[in-house]
């Protein structure tokens, strides 16, 4: 059996998340999921004693989880089968080589009737830059290299809640769109967020000069505003799926409904053989 290419290269994450910290983090994207966070919660109603944060940077989820147990997000995660009523995987999921086997190692974690919360960047953030620096680089060298991690579809991201068997999955996301005076304030807001490239198949050479200014001009030229400003989308997924347990709402059994659905949507309902033409 082919053993998959590694997406992350784990020792060059660690590094950058280090590099991250000893300048002073800036996790203004993370710190405005955590009021998200806190909504979500809130909404659900429920009291949680057993949480689990499994979070590059725990430290911005205190004040929603403050008596959480902190889990690293490598490969093997140091949960305990069946021991939290809620895991909040946050901001990590994007990085893992195997992001399904996370949240199956998540869903096994939890208590019947425990709830699972993924928050991650997904598939739309950065699509500027992933585009500016595609076409530079094609134009100056003719290939092309890895440069920004691949993110997934909320869609393709949602089924994984089923594919786990986790019950009542729900994806959704928020994007926002960040103004930048020029890319290199983009950049830096990357450094400081511990989400420069650290692909395992990235080029491990410096960027040719001419590929980093061919893609400066590019971005200037597509996202740039009438002030000047260059912008980048960052999106945000938010994935909530249940532990099953009997007391959840269940779906009906096929023919067990009560009412037709074109007396509920005020419409007329086609003879069986009946076509509209």
């Amino acid at each position: 059996m082919t053993t998959p290419p590694l997406l992350t290269d784990r020792q060059a994450l660690d590094r950058q998340r280090l590099r991250a910290r000893a300048r002073g983090l800036d996790l203004f994207l993370q710190e405005e999921a955590v009021g998200d966070l806190q909504e979500r919660l809130i909404e659900v109603n429920r009291t949680f004693t057993s949480p689990a944060l499994i979070a590059p940077f725990p430290e911005i989820f205190a004040p929603v989880l403050p008596d959480a147990k902190i889990v690293a997000d490598t490969d093997v995660l140091g949960l305990e089968e069946g021991a939290h009523d809620l895991v909040v995987h946050a901001f990590a999921l994007h990085w893992a080589n195997d992001p399904v086997g996370q949240i199956v190692q998540a869903a096994r974690a939890l208590k019947a009737d425990g709830l699972f919360i993924g928050i991650l960047f997904g598939g739309q953030t950065l699509h500027e830059l992933r585009a500016s620096l595609a076409e530079a680089e094609v134009a100056v060298t003719g290939g092309l290299s890895p440069r920004v991690v691949p993110m997934g579809e909320m869609r393709d991201l949602g089924a994984l809640l089923q594919r786990v068997g986790l019950a009542l999955p729900v994806a959704d996301s928020v994007t926002r769109d960040v103004a930048y005076a020029n890319p290199m304030r983009l950049f830096e807001d990357l450094r400081a967020m511990g989400e420069t490239n650290a692909q395992a198949a990235r080029p491990r050479h410096f960027t040719r000069r001419a590929v980093l200014m061919r893609a400066l001009e590019t971005y200037l030229a597509n996202y740039a505003d009438d002030e000047g400003r260059i912008h980048a989308t960052f999106e945000t997924i938010w994935l909530t799926g249940w532990k099953p347990h009997a007391s959840q709402q269940q779906p009906l059994r096929p023919g067990s409904a009560r009412a037709r659905l074109a007396e509920a949507l005020g419409t007329f309902e086609l003879p069986t053989g009946d076509r509209p033409v």
